[in-house]
């Protein structure tokens, strides 16, 4: 790296295409395309000529709702390079957030794909009543091209502290909050992780985590890019396909989180041959049981780091060493590119050992919440310390253990749930007079969904009905593994159902009708 380093994603392209033309960017097994860096650098100059002459100035916010593919690659970093703001979209959105994505962006415009155009054009007319759509752009997945204009003149080059990336995440009411993360703070995410695990131009990364979620954006994607590396994005992933495309591709490292290492596990398949060029699996965006994390390495061979991030932290916060000495089973490891502390309900630091909020401070870390005042204020305290929500210790050797959330919000499998959601859709059948969602721990996913619910007088309804009703309304994923019909439900005096209370109901009562998890 020279003295000055590129201080925005689009100088990063321009350097490696400078400096290495030829090497792989890219590697889409499904159609069979590969991508240098000669090739991204060309078709992010097509797309900031076709931004420009369709009059989009630079900081225009532009959404895409795609499955993984090339185009979705593509996009995600051209969008960045021309000046411009990715925000991408979840492809497990309801209409009702998707309406309140693309009205809170701003965006001017959407690229999907035929088989999901249907879902913006259902939203659309909303948004047209309420003050303005965007324009769709309709793609393939699967196309190594990106729309040009010859002969356009692109805008101006982003500068370091221009937003590149507007993530949503899911509060807990279930209303979307804007994360946005500008150049200098994926880059200082992407250096960071790119430091800790030695990554350089020789190393490629296999990984299906979907480009709308923050870790196949930042660590999956930015990193390698960043690195100068490379990338195998399959469509999704596949616990058959996996060792043979790690194997094919010679990928250096995995990019995993514990649903997918819970599912190679299970999976009668593993590496025909030792790869002794595949350096290590990285876990992260949930807990990873223990006794997976060991059973991954004694079958495997392949050591396994894990890590933790956040949106607002542009996925970086912890993560262990790669020496087996110096890795913790059931931590996430060291500080990583930020500064970490634990503090108790006042803000005051405590002393380690000592359970209390953790707090983080970065340079990888967003400002504020986009245009959301009053979210930013109780998020960041006076010093700039960022409130993670997330209860735990560090330990005498500076390790972070994580014991429990302050915050409401379920990961399932790397996914955000608002426990308001699950409510909503326990609330509106009409024997249901009130409902509680929470996560407990779960070996596959991280979090599992549970809910207790109290039923109107002189109604009656089975939980096997309840669950029915919570697959046509929120889907299989979001159903709750197990709902219980109760008495009471734990308040504060505010009349606030107390969340925490019920984590400790699920694993002291019997199933069926409780008296009261209070």
């Amino acid at each position: 790296m020279s003295a000055t380093q590129p201080s925005t994603l689009a100088e990063v392209l321009a350097g490696h295409a400078a400096r290495q033309p030829d090497r792989t960017w890219l590697i889409a097994p499904e159609p069979g395309h590969e991508l240098g860096y000669a090739g991204l650098a060309a078709q992010a100059g097509a797309f900031a000529r076709w931004t420009a002459a369709q009059g989009l100035p630079p900081g225009t916010r532009i959404a895409l709702l795609l499955p993984n593919g090339v185009q979705a690659s593509l996009l995600f970093l051209a969008t960045m390079n021309a000046g411009h703001v990715t925000v991408p979209l979840n492809l497990l959105s309801t209409p009702a957030q998707l309406v309140h994505c693309l009205r809170h962006s701003g965006a001017a415009l959407v690229f999907t794909t035929r088989e999901l155009e249907p879902r913006i054009a259902q939203v659309l007319p909303e948004l047209a009543a309420s003050g303005g759509a965007p324009a769709v752009h309709v793609v393939d997945a699967d196309s190594p091209e990106l729309p040009d204009a010859p002969g356009a003149q692109p805008a101006g080059a982003p500068a370091p502290q221009n937003p590149a990336l507007l993530m949503y995440t899911s509060g807990t009411t279930g209303t979307p909050k804007g994360v946005p993360l500008t150049h200098a703070n994926l880059l200082h995410a992407a250096r960071s992780v790119g430091g800790w695990h030695e990554l350089g131009p020789d190393d490629r990364v296999l990984s299906a985590l979907p480009l709308y979620h923050i870790n196949g954006q930042v660590i999956a994607t930015v990193t390698p890019f960043v690195s100068g590396g490379s990338i195998v994005a399959p469509h999704k992933f596949s616990a058959s396909q996996w060792w043979p495309m790690a194997e094919r591709y010679r990928c250096t490292w995995l990019n995993m989180v514990p649903t997918i290492i819970a599912y190679l596990l299970n999976s009668p398949d593993g590496p025909s041959a030792p790869m002794p060029w595949l350096r290590f699996g990285r876990s992260a965006s949930a807990p990873l049981p223990p006794e997976h994390h060991r059973a991954f390495e004694e079958r495997f061979g392949v050591p396994i780091v894990e890590a933790m991030g956040m949106t607002e932290t542009a996925s970086v916060a912890f993560c262990n060493p790669h020496h087996p000495e110096g890795r913790r089973y059931g931590s996430p490891g060291l500080p990583c590119g930020v500064e970490a502390r634990v503090v108790d309900e006042r803000g005051r630091p405590v002393p380690d050992g000592t359970v209390g909020e953790i707090m983080l401070r970065g340079a990888n870390i967003m400002h504020a919440y986009y245009d959301n005042p009053e979210e930013s204020a109780k998020s960041f305290d006076a010093e700039g310390w960022l409130h993670t929500g997330d209860l735990g210790f560090r330990d005498a050797e500076g390790y972070f253990k994580i014991t429990g959330r302050i915050k409401e919000l379920i990961i399932k499998g790397g996914e955000n749930i608002a426990p308001r959601e699950i409510d909503e859709s326990l609330l509106s059948h009409p024997a249901v007079l009130e409902a509680a969602a929470v996560g407990l721990p779960d070996a596959n996913y991280g979090q599992e969904i549970y809910a207790a619910v109290i039923l109107k007088p002189d109604s009656d309804v089975s939980p096997e009905a309840l669950r029915a009703h919570c697959q046509e309304t929120l889907g299989k994923y979001k159903t709750p593994r197990e709902i219980r019909v109760v008495d009471d439900l734990p308040k504060g005096p505010s009349g606030k159902v107390q969340r925490l209370k019920l984590v400790d109901f699920w694993h002291a009562a019997e199933p069926g009708r409780s008296k009261s998890p209070a």
